[in-house]
């Protein structure tokens, strides 16, 4: 099982994790704000992640952290 980490304290929340997630397991936060004013991403359900890796190649800022 894959786990997935989010520095959400820097995320910006621009949602590319979220556009290329093949689970759809991403969603931009609606209810939390970061310490720079953004709504980070955050997981849904992190048993259904599958490690591809893909939101933390596509993440600009680095937030992201796929453990295999």
């Amino acid at each position: 099982m894959a786990k997935v980490t989010f520095n959400t304290d820097i995320c910006k929340g621009c949602g590319l994790c979220v556009s290329v997630c093949p689970k759809h397991i991403l969603v931009i936060a609606a209810d939390r704000i970061n310490k720079k004013g953004h709504s980070p991403a955050v997981i849904t359900d992190q048993e259904a992640c599958i490690g591809c890796a893909s939101c933390a190649i596509m993440c600009p800022d680095c937030v992201i952290t796929v453990e295999r």
